[in-house]
């Protein structure tokens, strides 16, 4: 983590990722039966590394709302695994053809091509599993509204749709502009993002304006994040970020970094925390570590 990071904030995170790991490791299956080798890569995927940003973006929200934390690390751990088998198949030859995640083989190098693609759809469906289930939230209607909104931002107005668009625009004869660009990476990394800034507001029963700000504040989060992401791949080394650097640029994909420069972008990503903590102001100073998370954003180094 960078040196910038302050150090209640980086203990928070610290001890929300291993909450996570320990939820991940209780909700999913152990390696037994004829489909252990299923379940080992299930959990190869998503345990053991990773910010778990995402999780710990939900168990900030519900903290706005007193929420008990064993439902939020539930949908913390949910919101997880639906990234975990993003990344599991992000990274197949059919796609961004990775070999390393997380600074460790990916799923596919690790186990082969067809046991990873089923690791990601088990994982998918496994995280709706987990969502539906009393024991996330005692209201059937909370948790109705957690798989409604999760299936949205994961689906083909979500995180599949950006997918595509980003595979689609690695071929295009022209390259994207700043909008064609802003809406791509919004729906292929930030409608996660978004809902796992508003998930705590689901599970707490908000009002719809700090509901809609939480949201507001995943949505700016999120953009920032990815222009982070991509600056990372244009100037980190492998061993820095944990996984294949300068790969946007040999692939030729459309990212703000290519079209406005590095610090262009840097400028563009500051604006998006100035903005996403904006829409903290209601929430006083409970969302500090929110209000660091966004700074902390565009600092890392990983």
């Amino acid at each position: 983590m960078s040196a910038t990071l302050p150090a209640e904030l980086a203990a928070a995170l610290k001890n929300a990722a291993a909450e996570i790991e320990q939820t991940l490791d209780a909700l999913l299956p152990l390696p037994e039966g004829p489909e252990a080798r299923l379940f080992e890569a299930m959990r190869y995927a998503a345990m053991g590394g990773g910010k778990r940003l995402r999780g710990f973006l939900v168990i900030e929200g519900a903290r706005q709302f007193s929420v008990a934390r064993a439902s939020a690390l539930r949908v913390a751990a949910a919101i997880e695994m639906l990234h975990a088998y993003s990344l599991v198949h992000d990274d197949l030859p059919a796609m961004d053809d990775d070999d390393l995640r997380r600074g460790k083989p990916s799923t596919h190098k690790a186990f082969d091509e067809a046991t990873a693609i089923l690791a990601g759809d088990a994982l998918q469906a496994h995280a709706f599993w987990v969502l539906s289930e009393e024991d996330t939230h005692s209201d059937p209607a909370v948790r109705a509204e957690l798989v409604r909104c999760l299936a949205k931002a994961a689906g083909a107005r979500g995180m599949c749709g950006g997918q595509m668009l980003d595979m689609l625009a690695e071929g295009a004869g022209e390259p994207l502009d700043e909008p064609a660009i802003g809406r791509l990476q919004l729906l292929k990394t930030g409608r996660l993002i978004e809902f796992a800034a508003e998930a705590g507001a689901i599970l707490g029963k908000a009002a719809p304006l700090p509901r809609h700000a939480l949201a507001a504040y995943g949505r700016d989060l999120g953009a920032a994040f990815q222009i982070a992401d991509d600056l990372l791949d244009a100037t980190a080394s492998a061993e820095e970020a944990g996984k294949r650097t300068g790969k946007d640029a040999a692939a030729g994909k459309a990212t703000l970094v290519a079209l406005l420069g590095k610090e262009r972008a840097r400028i563009q990503a500051a604006r998006l925390v100035e903005q996403a903590c904006a829409h903290l102001d209601s929430f006083g100073e409970r969302a500090d570590r929110l209000r660091d998370l966004a700074t902390y954003t565009v600092q890392r180094k990983s």
